[in-house]
């Protein structure tokens, strides 16, 4: 019984944990992409994450234009994660400062997988809907922009088509290899690398 409370509180924690990692994350995208503000999927992200992030704001500048808060905020959300779940699972007190390096890896981790699948999503409809004004598609488009203009301007487009997307696939796959590498190297347990997510398959 005393295990499945615990199963429980791992599930419920994670999962609360991971669905808010993924606001803070897609917020600090948006602004990192200077996409709509005034979208409606923009204004419910903002509305999550403000209780926590205004706060942290008033004691952490941004830098370079880069919002700092949501970095802060996204890495503290990971390591409570890690060290609640490690908790409830019975692992005992992880060391804070190896929780905390897990956390950075699984929050570019779990990074990696929004950008990887939003690209899935966006290739898909650009096939079936290629105008669509739906907000989702058109702030999708926004936040992938930046990852996606760099390879551009390296590969233009052959014709009427854009093989950037495949370098893009190329490119996050060997990030998340070489993460991969980087969590066994930092002795991150497989119970804390299934709390965040991932490119599927790997």
């Amino acid at each position: 019984m005393v295990n499945t409370f615990s199963n429980i509180g791992v599930f419920l924690l994670a999962t609360l944990g991971i669905l808010y990692l993924f606001a803070v994350l897609m917020r600090f995208l948006l602004q990192l992409a200077r996409a709509d503000f005034y979208n409606p999927i923009s204004q419910g992200i903002v509305k999550v994450t403000n209780p926590l992030l205004l706060p942290l704001r008033k004691l952490i500048p941004g830098m370079f234009g880069i919002d700092m808060a949501s970095v802060v905020l996204a890495l503290l959300v990971g390591l409570v994660m890690i060290i609640g779940c490690g908790l409830l699972a019975g692992a005992g007190l992880f060391n804070p400062l190896s929780a905390l390096l897990w956390s950075l890896i699984g929050c570019v981790m779990t990074v990696i997988a929004i950008v990887f699948v939003g690209m899935l999503i966006s290739i898909i409809f650009s096939w079936i809907a290629p105008h669509s004004g739906h907000p989702a598609l058109m702030l999708l488009r926004q936040v992938l922009e930046p990852f996606c203009a760099p390879v551009r301007k390296l590969i233009p487009p052959l014709g009427m088509i854009d093989i950037s997307p495949i370098f893009v696939f190329i490119l996050l796959t060997v990030a998340d290899k070489l993460l991969f590498g980087f969590a066994q190297m930092a002795n991150m347990p497989a119970f804390v690398y299934s709390l965040f997510w991932h490119i599927p398959g790997f």
